[in-house]
């Protein structure tokens, strides 16, 4: 048995350089897939949107192979520590109480948060309108953390959700009285369905930076190889035009940012 083993251990160590490294290589990204259109599930069960695009291209110009692992979004930062995958691309904003536990990427896209509710309602994005009203918000999002610091204090009822199609369900059956959370995904995952008919963005876009700024890839503290890949992809599409082409895709408007 032990011959056999070596045998079969000398005729691998005998193959060409260039055959062992066509063995794929591979990236796990970890993935929430209720945000359309960043990322979500086609009716086959496919993955799709534009976090997936961009990751898909990245994973391309680094010559490896995108895997995807779905996880909650309020676990996204612990199941990174653990190793279940070896970054972030769900959406992610690289907050200041984010960067205490991982490291991001360079930026994706920048996005702010607005507040969703059904057209003609006099509610706006403070804690002085939405008092006494119910406040929808994911679970481990920027936006949970901003509603539960400045607007539950002051009577505002906060609940937090598990998934965003969650929080739809709710406020089309009147069991919430607003929904709040990133911008884009409100306007393309709700507002222009027909689920969203009757509802709009209700007041201006939130911009305090706590909610609002770069989204980029979650890297686990320390891994400086892989944080260093990634951003030479992400310059490297920037620069020849993938990522306006997958951009375009998606939006009518310079998603990038300034």
């Amino acid at each position: 048995m032990k011959h056999v083993m070596l045998s079969a251990f000398c005729a691998l160590a005998m193959l060409p350089l260039s055959a062992l490294a066509q063995d794929p290589q591979t990236i796990r990204f970890g993935v929430d897939p209720s945000y359309p259109p960043f990322e979500s599930k086609a009716p086959d069960g496919s993955l799709v949107g534009f976090d997936i695009d961009l990751g898909n291209a990245l994973c391309a110009q680094l010559h490896q192979k995108c895997v995807w692992v779905e996880q909650n979004f309020d676990g996204m930062i612990p199941a990174l520590k653990a190793r279940k995958f070896d970054a972030i691309l769900s959406a992610m904003s690289a907050t200041p109480v984010r960067l205490q536990q991982i490291d991001f990427s360079h930026r994706l896209y920048k996005g702010s948060s607005a507040l969703v509710a059904r057209a003609g309602s006099n509610l706006q994005p403070t804690a002085q309108a939405l008092q006494g009203k119910r406040v929808g918000v994911v679970q481990g999002s920027t936006q949970e953390s901003y509603a539960k610091a400045e607007w539950a204090p002051k009577g505002v009822t906060i609940e937090s959700y598990q998934t965003q199609d969650l929080i739809y369900q709710d406020l089309v059956t009147n069991r919430l009285d607003a929904a709040f959370q990133a911008a884009v995904q409100a306007d393309f995952g709700f507002l222009k369905t027909p689920q969203g008919a009757g509802f709009a963005m209700i007041g201006k876009p939130v911009n305090d930076s706590r909610v609002a700024g770069d989204v980029a890839i979650g890297i686990r503290k320390g891994d400086a190889p892989l944080e260093k890949q990634i951003n030479q992809a992400i310059a490297a599409i920037r620069q020849d035009g993938v990522y306006q082409q997958v951009a375009t895709k998606y939006f009518n408007f310079d998603i990038y940012g300034d």
